[in-house]
């Protein structure tokens, strides 16, 4: 990927190729699907698995009975079952302005499509743009701690990388930080900024926060918007589009669970709390397709302080 962004133009990696089984399929993530499905052929050679990708869905693979590679029936061939998402925030990192992540949501063999309280790992990896000199991964396996590493790009220096274990404040401080509804589709702009307008003057009159320090951030990328909540630089992160889409009746682009998956492991894993808008935990067959709305806090204090407030400002925008 790294490779393409220096020896490729921005209009030669935007083309768009077609319509994948989960999103847009442009001309850089043709040329990383090419890289992945050679991997998965590689495995696939030694031991069965089976693989989702947004530009082909799930795949299973395993050994041909002569060699080489075959495809199976289902899920029920004693493999792992891994959601990879080469490039989340294509449309930033193509154009070179802000990086992308790789999401791995791993899954431990089973016998049907796994869910998100399947998921045994997550790792999520930097795609930095052109002008970045490291890159930094993050991963965590269920039920224990969440890892950062900072490393230096191929040629970039000798520096070892830094490693860290990866875990949120306390702070529940309603300002001093960014506080993102991401506004992704132009013709649910009002309303979501009419419901971003009534949260925070609720935090205005009820928590005595200052609105001057509430910070914005539109970054197409549920991935990296994760790893900022974990880093305690987002101190939330409200992503609404599919619900008030479907309240104004407008179709709505929304997340999915290949692109976030692994992230919502390790942002868990660091602390976070990752919810529906209601407030109850998510969960979600592990596909290309199932819209994803997520309301995340980057700790329980925040979400306790702050999530009454979000939530009077949704059932408002209901009325």
């Amino acid at each position: 990927m790294r490779a393409a962004l220096v020896s490729h133009t921005t209009l030669e990696l935007s083309t768009p190729v077609r319509a994948g089984a989960g999103d847009v399929t442009f001309a850089l993530d043709e040329i990383t699907e090419r890289a992945v499905t050679a991997w998965a052929e590689e495995v696939a050679r030694e031991r069965p698995f089976s693989l989702l990708t947004e530009d082909s869905g799930w795949r299973h693979l395993g050994p041909g009975l002569r060699g080489g590679v075959r495809e199976l029936e289902g899920f029920d061939h004693g493999g792992a079952r891994i959601a990879l998402d080469p490039i989340d925030g294509t449309r930033n990192v193509m154009a070179d302005l802000r990086p992308a992540w790789t999401v791995v949501s791993f899954c431990d063999p089973g016998p049907a499509q796994p869910r998100l309280g399947d998921l045994t790992y997550g790792l999520v990896s930097e795609i930095p743009n052109t002008g970045a000199g490291r890159f930094r991964r993050v991963w965590a396996e269920a039920g224990a701690p969440c890892w950062m590493e900072q490393a230096p790009l191929s040629g970039a220096g000798a520096l070892a990388p830094a490693r860290r274990a990866l875990s949120v404040d306390g702070d529940d401080r309603p300002d001093r930080g960014y506080f993102p509804f991401f506004r992704y589709d132009a013709a649910l702009r009002p309303a979501l900024a009419a419901l971003e307008a009534d949260f925070f003057r609720r935090l205005a009159e009820r928590e005595g926060a200052d609105l001057h320090h509430c910070f914005d951030d539109q970054w197409c990328c549920g991935a990296g918007q994760l790893v900022s909540l974990m880093l305690g630089t987002y101190r939330m992160l409200v992503d609404v589009r599919g619900l008030i889409g479907l309240r104004l009746g407008l179709p709505a682009t929304t997340g999915h669970p290949y692109d976030v998956a692994g992230a919502i492991l390790c942002a868990r894993a660091a602390g976070c709390l990752v919810n529906d808008p209601s407030g109850a935990p998510l969960d979600f067959p592990i596909d290309c397709t199932t819209p994803l709305d997520i309301v995340a806090w980057t700790n329980r204090a925040t979400a306790e302080r702050l999530g009454p407030h979000l939530r009077a400002a949704l059932d408002a925008a209901r009325a």
